[in-house]
């Protein structure tokens, strides 16, 4: 089995134990390589996803080693994630139980799908997220002006600090501490929730992915929309935003854990 590792470079604990894991995979007959902050960290060769062409990749880190790995791939690639950070949420395991599923792999895993968004303005893709997308001002504490469209309508017009479109996976992460609900990641929708809006009516929206989602920014102050944490692009005080359920979605390995159960362990119980 081709297996790609990434870790945290951050953390000489996680290096150590990518290290080990990638060492014992080897002598179990897998071809391992490594992405290229992982192996110049542990001084060996790497190489890039699109050069590895691995099976499985195994991101040992938090929720952002792990989205910044799949934002970096052109196609999708499961993904199984070890808990090297705080909450870890995509992470379905800790280091305790990680090695003793990891050498399971070779002989066959299911995967897990989840659904991405794609993000464009006038046929050009602005990019695809597996959390969210966060749309915000570049001064702070100055508001934007928006106006959500579903199905060509107009449904509600507000200003606020931002808005998040989140993913149903996207839901516990920062649309929660926002003041989102938690949303089943087997549902495929859209999660509206505006950041501090100067009106109480205005509350988080959960909308079908089969609509003609368009959020429109019409504002005297310029914005930034952030693309799951990872990647920033700037789009002026103007812009119309189409939002769809992206082509291709983000592939888990699926360790047969239920999504609820995590909820308690990881968020419940902090």
């Amino acid at each position: 089995m081709k297996i790609l590792l990434v870790s945290r470079i951050d953390n000489p604990d996680a290096l150590a134990f990518t290290d080990r894991i990638g060492r014992i995979l080897e002598k179990e007959g897998s071809e391992v390589k490594y992405d290229h902050d992982t192996a110049n960290s542990l001084g060996v060769a790497g190489c890039s996803l699109a050069e590895a062409n691995p099976e499985v990749v195994i991101a040992i880190g938090g929720d952002g080693t792990i989205l910044r790995t799949i934002q970096q791939m052109d196609r999708p690639i499961p993904v199984l994630g070890v808990n090297w950070g705080e909450v870890g949420f995509l992470a379905d395991l800790e280091p305790s139980n990680a090695l003793e599923f990891i050498r399971t792999l070779p002989r066959g895993f299911s995967v897990e799908e989840r659904m991405r968004i794609t993000l464009s303005n006038d046929d050009s893709c602005l990019g695809t997220a597996l959390n969210e997308a966060l749309i915000v001002t570049t001064r702070p504490a100055k508001m934007l002006k928006f106006s959500i469209l579903v199905d060509g309508i107009t449904t509600e017009e507000f200003r606020a600090d931002g808005l998040l479109i989140s993913t149903p996976t996207g839901s516990t992460a920062y649309a929660m501490s926002a003041g989102g609900p938690i949303v089943d990641p087997r549902i495929q929708g859209f999660l509206l929730v505006p950041l501090a809006p100067y009106m109480l009516s205005s509350r988080p929206h959960l909308i079908s992915s089969d609509r003609h989602l368009q959020i429109k920014l019409d504002s005297a102050k310029p914005a930034h929309l952030v693309i799951d944490g990872q990647k920033t692009i700037g789009v002026g005080s103007s812009m119309i935003i189409e939002v769809r359920r992206s082509q291709y979605p983000a592939l888990f390995v699926d360790i047969r854990r239920n999504f609820f159960e995590k909820v308690d362990k990881k968020l419940r119980k902090l």
